[in-house]
C-alpha cells in the first residue's frame, strides 16, 4: 500500500509540477524580451537619455515624451539609431522623461529639481573680464615701464569662473563613461542561476505539501488496519 501511494504522489508530480514549470518559464521570457528602460542625465544645459530593450537592444524610433511634476508635457521627440535622444533643459523645475516603446512597452526616469538648478547656475555664471586699454590720458600713458610690463589677471591668467568651466568640462567627459555604464546596468535581467532558484524553490514547496499529504495518507491507511485487525 506503501508503495502505491509513493507511486501516485510521483504520478501526480508530474502531472502538476512539469506543466507549472513549462508554464513559468515560456511565460517568463516575453517578459524578460520586451522589457525597456531609459535613462536620462544632465550635462550643462543638455539632457541626454539613453533607451534600451532588455539584453542592450536599442529602443529605436521610440517616443519620449518630456513632463513637470505637474503633469503638464513640455516637448517631446524620438529616440536615433542608438535609442539616445537629447534636448536642452525646457524649465527650471523636475522632469519626468516618458518613453513609449513599442507594443505599448513604457519606462520612465525623473530629474530632481535640485539637478536642473545646479545646471542653470552654472550656465548662468560668465567670466568676469577685465578691459585694458588707452586711459585717454598722457600722464597715465606715460607711467613707469615696470608697471606696463607687468601682467595683469584679467589679460594672461585664467579667471575663476573660466577654469570652473573647464573643470567642469572635463568632469563631464570623464564621467561619460560611467553613466553609459550605469544605463546598461538598469537592464539586468533575472539570470539562468534566478530562474533555476525560482524553480528549485517551487520544487521545494511542492516537496513539503507532497511529504505531509503522503504523511496524512499513511496514518489513514494505518488506521484502517488497526481497525480490520480489531
Amino acid at each position: 500500500m506503501f508503495k502505491k501511494n509513493r507511486d501516485l504522489c510521483k504520478r501526480i508530480t508530474f502531472l502538476y509540477l512539469f506543466p507549472l514549470i513549462l508554464l513559468i518559464t515560456f511565460s517568463a521570457a516575453p517578459a524578460f524580451a520586451h522589457k525597456v528602460t531609459i535613462f536620462a542625465w544632465v550635462e550643462g544645459d543638455t539632457i541626454y537619455t539613453q533607451s534600451k530593450f532588455s539584453k542592450g537592444r536599442k529602443a529605436k524610433g521610440a517616443l519620449v515624451t518630456v513632463f513637470d511634476m505637474e503633469g503638464n508635457r513640455l516637448l517631446e521627440g524620438t529616440t536615433n539609431e542608438k535609442g539616445e535622444y537629447s534636448f536642452k533643459i525646457p524649465k527650471k523645475t523636475g522632469l519626468r522623461v516618458v518613453l513609449k516603446a513599442s507594443m505599448g512597452h513604457m519606462a520612465e526616469w525623473k530629474i530632481p529639481v535640485e539637478e536642473i538648478a545646479a545646471a542653470h547656475a552654472s550656465q548662468n555664471k560668465t567670466p568676469e573680464t577685465k578691459v585694458i586699454g588707452d586711459t585717454g590720458s598722457p600722464s597715465n600713458r606715460a607711467g613707469s615701464k615696470a608697471d606696463t610690463e607687468q601682467p595683469t589677471s584679467g589679460s594672461t591668467s585664467l579667471q575663476r569662473e573660466e577654469i570652473r568651466r573647464l573643470i567642469d568640462e572635463s568632469l563631464d567627459q570623464k564621467l561619460s563613461p560611467i553613466i553609459s555604464m550605469l544605463a546598461d546596468s538598469q537592464d539586468q535581467d533575472p539570470g539562468i542561476s534566478e530562474i533555476m532558484g525560482g524553480i528549485g524553490y517551487i520544487f521545494g514547496l511542492v516537496g513539503v505539501a507532497l511529504y505531509f499529504a503522503n504523511r496524512r495518507k499513511t496514518q489513514e491507511v494505518r488506521g484502517q488496519r488497526s481497525e480490520v485487525e480489531k
